[in-house]
């Protein structure tokens, strides 16, 4: 409750004032890939334990109080893995793969030196980026001597404070546009998330 408060205080101090925009720069958005990709690779090696280590701190704690707690939460995580063992399912691949979109949040006040004066003025403080993904898994069905693979198309939502190359995420399967905008209000209204689809592939 005291970050909406102190966020809904600062979107409203910010009516009626300018803030800065500035596009994404090619590095900014390669570095959220590449974050995604790595926690991509640590998922692959059976280090679920990351998705909840590397999740945007505000997110896991909705999560956490969804489930009961913290604990809930990682105890939750490592039955799935459980699961996943004992039902004989496997993830095979979990890459970036698609257009990435970026976007600026979180609106702050920057003070500089200009001209021996002190110069106030709003600035985004930390960059939103969409990061498709495909992940494959390999299961048994009974029956059938020949794995099944399945493809899933999703994304990840990678947050860094500017300047710092330091990516937090919110896993596409578990959110919607509200809830992004709940955490990131000036998102665009009619903000489009990436489609999350699955398939059988063999």
């Amino acid at each position: 409750m005291k970050f909406l408060f102190c966020l809904f205080a600062m979107v409203i101090s910010l009516r009626g004032q300018e803030v800065a925009v500035e596009k994404a720069p090619p590095e900014v958005i390669a570095s959220a890939v590449k974050a995604v990709a790595d926690l991509g690779q640590e998922v692959v090696l059976g280090r679920y334990k990351v998705a909840v280590d590397r999740m945007y701190p505000q997110w896991k704690e909705r999560t956490a109080m969804r489930m009961g707690g913290m604990e809930n939460l990682e105890r939750q995580l490592d039955g799935v893995a459980k699961q996943m063992l004992q039902q004989g399912i496997s993830i095979t691949d979990f890459t970036p793969q698609g257009q990435p979109r970026a976007f600026e949040v979180f609106p702050g006040k920057k003070v500089e030196t200009i001209d021996g004066r002190q110069v106030e003025s709003l600035r985004y403080t930390k960059w939103l980026v969409l990061v498709p993904t495909v992940t494959r898994f390999r299961t048994m069905i009974e029956g059938d001597p020949v794995a099944v693979v399945i493809e899933s198309t999703g994304f990840q939502v990678a947050i860094s404070e500017k300047g710092k190359d330091s990516w937090t995420f919110i896993d596409g399967a578990g959110v919607t546009v509200n809830d992004l905008r709940s955490l990131f209000i000036t998102l665009p209204k009619d903000l489009e998330l990436p489609p999350l689809e699955k398939r059988q592939i063999r």
